[in-house]
């Protein structure tokens, strides 16, 4: 028998999860519960064989909170998120809190049955999905990591008055602002800027200021 912990927030679809899985000779609820807390609790105290997790309970994070605090104490817990979308972001998100398989609410019981078999017998079906899906993502991460690398190593070139101009910019300053608060001629801003698109390889300086915001390293000016 494969033994069943099931977390739900709506009690119909919970009752009615719970049920549906009742009537399948291989399969059982041992417990189940509402509440990412309440989850955790029974998962930590019964044995069982795998969690059907919602994954927005309490808060919209509950389930995942709740499968990071579980596997912390089981690591061999198999657990299958419960969602409501099928998305890229909801399997990068799954796979990043331990999840085995995620499941799409609303799918017919065959489907259902069939993702908690091959999760049990450890060939989720999820496997198959992201192998497209992370070697894609492997190619961004390397693609971030370069222009992070570049990023520093352009930004430890850079002169004080550049570091100071690149900070302006990323309070969203106009040229002829700049040039007032550092007392120079517009001319010379307009020099420094030229440089700095130079070094940085970009057209224009709303690219600096928006790649600096998503490397997130703002605290370097």
């Amino acid at each position: 028998m494969i033994r069943i912990l099931v977390a739900e927030d709506f009690d119909l679809i919970r009752e009615d999860l719970c049920d549906t899985l009742e009537q399948q000779e291989d399969m059982t609820v041992v417990g189940s519960a509402s509440t990412g807390a309440d989850i955790q609790a029974l998962a930590l105290a019964n044995d069982f064989d795998l969690i059907l997790m919602d994954i927005e309970m309490e808060t919209t994070t509950a389930g995942i909170r709740a499968t990071e605090r579980i596997l912390e104490q089981k690591p061999a817990a198999k657990v299958l998120f419960l969602t409501a979308h099928e998305t890229d972001n909801m399997i990068l998100t799954s796979m990043g809190a331990g999840a085995v398989d995620y499941i799409v609410k609303g799918c017919d019981d065959a489907e259902l049955f069939r993702h908690i078999r091959s999760a049990y017998a450890g060939q989720p079906l999820l496997d198959g999905k992201i192998q497209n899906l992370l070697l894609k993502e492997y190619s961004r991460l390397r693609t971030s990591e370069r222009s992070l690398l570049f990023f520093i190593s352009t930004v430890s070139q850079l002169t004080t008055a550049e570091r100071e101009l690149v900070r302006l910019l990323l309070e969203d300053r106009k040229i002829k602002e700049i040039a007032a608060i550092r007392c120079v001629e517009v001319v010379t801003v307009k020099t420094q800027i030229k440089s700095l698109l130079h070094k940085f390889g970009c057209t224009r300086t709303k690219e600096i200021v928006n790649t600096i915001r998503e490397l997130n390293v703002t605290h370097l000016f």
